[in-house]
Order: structure tokens, then C-alpha cells, then sequence
């Protein structure tokens, strides 16, 4: 952060916990200066999400030891999703000029300004306001990487989303479908007309039934933030299907690892696939995202989009699981 005399507002926390509204206030605090690897990005809107959602816990413990700080946060301003304007670029900086749209990740976008480097942004989808833009990285990236590259999902599959309704869940529907793929979403009895809406063509109610127990087979099932026994799961996957497990809660230690290594424990032994994997930030993923959503094939539902100084109340709706689609805090509600 810059020592200077610009400032900006932005959401800050000094600690980690699990109450928004007592951690999380805006305050005015020094504008960030760039490196000269670095873009300055205009902050319009911000994404909110799990990875958000671990920068304001610091839960599981295991990833204070991986840069987000042990005792408190290490980066005060929360945020990772982005969608802005290019304010200024630094002197090693190509392909990036004042003025360009993007979209991407960085540390700390409920701000009003941000900086982070030019490999992870993309240009945004024109036909997108900033606040559709700022859904995108993270929860769609995270998304294509489970049904694409480790579902391998083919023309005719049956897939099974499990948490269809979600950030990445609701992604992961259209992607596979785009991919072509017979799709079921599992989600509740509240949150049905959006599975369908964004094209499933099936939808599993988890709140009546368990949708374990049917006599559907599945030859990808995509587990996210899911905390079901693998032997059930297993059930209703394929004999040489495949069971992609992302996000879930786990222990306060490890989180949702003790459960991925099992499966990846058991996919050594047995002919059904169980793998389980974390997103990692990759700008061809950006632009795959940028070209489905420019060719329809990918659109964000949007539930709510919050001013900044209702941040608290954005991560407070997604601590609830009250979420429909994505919830985004809306930095600069005038830009378009």
C-alpha cells in the first residue's frame, strides 16, 4: 500500500472471524501504487465468493500458513473477483493500455482501486455490465476446470452437478452443457427454477430425497463444497465414471483435504475416477470463460449486487446459503 496522500475507500478487516457485520467497515486508507509488473485497475464491481470467504475466517487454519497471514489478515482489504477499468500500467507492462475493461482476480478488490498483475486479467465481455463481469473469475474458472479438465465431460454424458445453485455450481451447469452433456442439477426446493432456468434439463431436490438412492448412473458427477460419504456417491456414479469433488468444509484444520484424499486414495484402487482438486488462476481460463459468454453459451445469475458499503451484508447472504447464482458488491454503480 502506498504511504502517500491518495486514499480510496475500501472494505477493511483487522481480524479474522465469522461475523461480517462486526469485522468487516469501510474506512478511507492509502490508494495502492503499482510495481512496474503492475496494473492499476479502476475497481467497478467485485465478486463475492468462497475464496472471499477464507480471506475473511481464516478458515481452514491451513491456509494461514500459505500467505493469507497466521494471527491476522495479511492483506486488511478482502475481495479476490474483479471487474474495472485499467487507471494506469507500469513500465514492464504490455497489452494493457488506460482505459481497457477487464476482468480478473487480485487481492483486495472491494475497493475503489486495485492493483494486481496483468496475467490475470482479460478483456472484459462486451456485452456484460461490470457487475455480470465481476461473477465470472473464480467461481466460473473454478468451474470450467472441474466439469472441463478434470471431468473431461463429452457430447451425451450424464452429469450430475451436486449445489447447481451456487457460484460455481450454477457455471458448471451451462458449461456442461455447452460441452453437450444430459444434465441433473441437485439443489433445494427454493432454488429449483434457477437450475432449470440456466438450462439443466433435470433437477434433484437433496431436501425431499436422497439423491443418492435413485437408479440413475452418472458418468461425471460434480461435487462442489459437498459433505456426502463416497460410498454413496460412488452408488450413482458409472462403473468407470468420474467424481470431481471441489470446495467443501471439512475440518477447522484442513478443510475439505482429509475427504479429497480419500477419494483420490480410493480412485488408485478402484475403476471409477474420484479426484478432487483446488482452482488455480490461469488467464486462458479467463478468455475461455470471455468467449463462452460472448457466444450466450455462459451467463451469470445474478442474485444481488450490494453497494460498498454494504459488503457485510454480501458475505452475510453467502454465509447463509441464501445465495442464488452469485451475489457481487457493486463498486462504482455509475460506470457502465
Amino acid at each position: 500500500m502506498s504511504a502517500g496522500h491518495e486514499t480510496m475507500q475500501a472494505v477493511v478487516q483487522h481480524r479474522y472471524g465469522t461475523d461480517p457485520e462486526k469485522l468487516l467497515q469501510v474506512e478511507q486508507v492509502p490508494k495502492p501504487v503499482m510495481k512496474d509488473d503492475e496494473v492499476l485497475i479502476r475497481v467497478r464491481a467485485a465478486g463475492v465468493d468462497a475464496g472471499t470467504l477464507v480471506m475473511m475466517t481464516g478458515l481452514p487454519y491451513l491456509t494461514r500458513f500459505v500467505g493469507f497471514g497466521l494471527l491476522r489478515p495479511k492483506a486488511p482489504v478482502p475481495g479476490w473477483a474483479v471487474a474495472g477499468t485499467v487507471e494506469a500500467v507500469g513500465a514492464a507492462v504490455t497489452g494493457l493500455v488506460p482505459g481497457d475493461d477487464v476482468f480478473g482476480t487480485c487481492r483486495g478488490s472491494f475497493a475503489q482501486y486495485a492493483v494486481t498483475r496483468p496475467g490475470r486479467l482479460a478483456p472484459k465481455p462486451a456485452s456484460m455490465t461490470f457487475e455480470q463481469a465481476a461473477a465470472l473469475p473464480n467461481s466460473a474458472t473454478t468451474a470450467l476446470q472441474a466439469v472441463r479438465d478434470r471431468g473431461k465431460v463429452r457430447p451425451g454424458q450424464h452429469v450430475l452437478v451436486i449445489g447447481a445453485s451456487g457460484g460455481v455450481g450454477s457455471y458448471a451447469v451451462q458449461i456442461a452443457k455447452a460441452l453437450g452433456a444430459e444434465v441433473t442439477g441437485a439443489c433445494s426446493t427454493a432454488k429449483a427454477d434457477l437450475v432449470l432456468a440456466i438450462g439443466a434439463d433435470h433437477v434433484l431436490d437433496y431436501t425431499r430425497a436422497d439423491i443418492t438412492a435413485g437408479p440413475q448412473r452418472y458418468d461425471v458427477i460434480i461435487d462442489i463444497a459437498g459433505d456426502r460419504p463416497l460410498a454413496r456417491m460412488r452408488r450413482i456414479l458409472a462403473p468407470s465414471g468420474t467424481l470431481v469433488l471441489t470446495g467443501g468444509k471439512g475440518s477447522a484444520w484442513l478443510g475439505p483435504m482429509t475427504r479429497n484424499l480419500r477419494a483420490q486414495l480410493l480412485s488408485a484402487i478402484a475403476r471409477q475416477k474420484l479426484t478432487s482438486f483446488i482452482a488455480f488462476e490461469r488467464q486462458a481460463d479467463l478468455n475461455d470463460i470471455r468467449d463462452l459468454a460472448a457466444s450466450a453459451a455462459l451467463s451469470p445469475a445474478i442474485d444481488r449486487a450490494y453497494p460498498l458499503a454494504e459488503a457485510a451484508a454480501a458475505m452475510r447472504q453467502l454465509i447463509d446459503g441464501q445465495v442464488r447464482g452469485k451475489v457481487v458488491v457493486s463498486v462504482d454503480p455509475g460506470a457502465h
